[in-house]
């Protein structure tokens, strides 16, 4: 298990995490410590845990907002690929249908 140190609101803390993930871990770090400022200059110096809290709620928030946009997104997607499924099973059709015209065409 590796160890990080982060800084949020000017303190460090040592974290552990997985080999392989500091650097993720670290950018997790630098997002939370900006939502953290944020909060610390709109709402003046609260305490260390309650600047926190808010820190989280509001990256809670922002990721609820995004889910449901993503779960819009998804919909919209699927909706398109089934729409491009009919689209290729007509044009498909349609082709076969010109084609056995064509050979009867040929033929006669």
């Amino acid at each position: 298990m590796a160890q990080v140190n982060i800084t949020v609101n000017g303190r460090p803390y040592a974290v552990g995490c997985e080999d392989g993930q500091e650097a993720h871990l670290m950018e997790l770090a630098r997002l939370f410590d900006r939502q953290v400022r944020q909060v610390s200059e709109d709402m003046g110096q609260l305490g260390e845990t309650r600047l926190f809290l808010m820190g989280a709620l509001l990256l809670a928030d922002e990721l609820s907002d995004l889910r449901g946009r993503l779960s819009v997104v998804q919909a919209e997607l699927a909706r398109f690929q089934s729409d491009q499924a009919r689209v290729e099973t007509r044009a498909v059709g349609a082709l076969e249908s010109a084609a056995k015209r064509i050979e009867k065409l040929a033929q006669g």
